[in-house]
């Protein structure tokens, strides 16, 4: 596991973007990066830089995803047919972490990945503890019923701060959802622009 759980938003600040769309992110006080030299004008990024960027952005939106995790998610999509960005950002959408953060079970990325190690979500009826588990079209996943009653998820079910996708069939009264269909890039709403087509070319070089 990384270390990000501890600092959640130090990468909101070296990229300064708030890359989940949170009020609490710093950017939205302090849009430069971090330490002594942040307030530095930052030069014009190569080509590498703006596809290693992308990589770091796309990366860190699914919270604590390993490189090797993440790398071999792209293998994975270069494989399946069709258009490799594409396929990436819908296999990553397929995660059962993100699909639990989508729906709004959860408030964040990191607690997501918490409530399915701590075996709190069921696929199918069945518990799940593997936060990178990929679930399927038609895949039912709710919270365990002694939990529907925790703060925190009552807090992100009713909270203002994002919607749920078209992609999900989600009962927010019965913490439950159905995961309709794999998206698209333009179904998925990311609070800022991803390029998958950048993350695509920084691991095909």
């Amino acid at each position: 596991m990384t270390k990000r759980i501890q600092a959640k938003y130090k990468i909101d600040r070296r990229l300064g973007e708030n890359i989940w769309g949170r009020p609490k992110s710093p950017v939205n006080r302090r849009e430069y990066g971090p330490g002594e030299h942040g307030q530095r004008r930052r030069g014009k990024l190569s080509d590498f830089g703006l596809q290693l960027r992308a990589k770091q952005k796309l990366k860190g939106h699914y919270g604590n995803i390993t490189e090797k995790q993440f790398k071999r998610t792209y293998h994975e999509a270069s494989r399946i047919k069709g258009d490799t960005g594409e396929n990436l950002v819908g296999l990553l959408e397929r995660r059962l972490d993100a699909v639990v953060y989508r729906a709004k079970f959860v408030p964040t990325v990191f607690s997501a990945r918490q409530a399915v190690g701590h075996g709190h979500i069921l696929v199918n009826g069945k518990r799940v503890n593997i936060p990178s588990y990929r679930v399927k079209e038609g895949d039912v996943i709710e919270v365990k019923e002694k939990m529907r009653t925790n703060g925190k998820m009552l807090e992100a079910a009713g909270s203002p701060e994002r919607d749920t996708p078209d992609y999900l069939d989600v009962d927010l009264e019965k913490f439950k959802a159905t995961f309709v269909r794999t998206p698209v890039l333009a179904d998925i709403p990311y609070p800022v622009q991803m390029e998958p087509n950048l993350v695509i070319e920084f691991y095909s070089r």
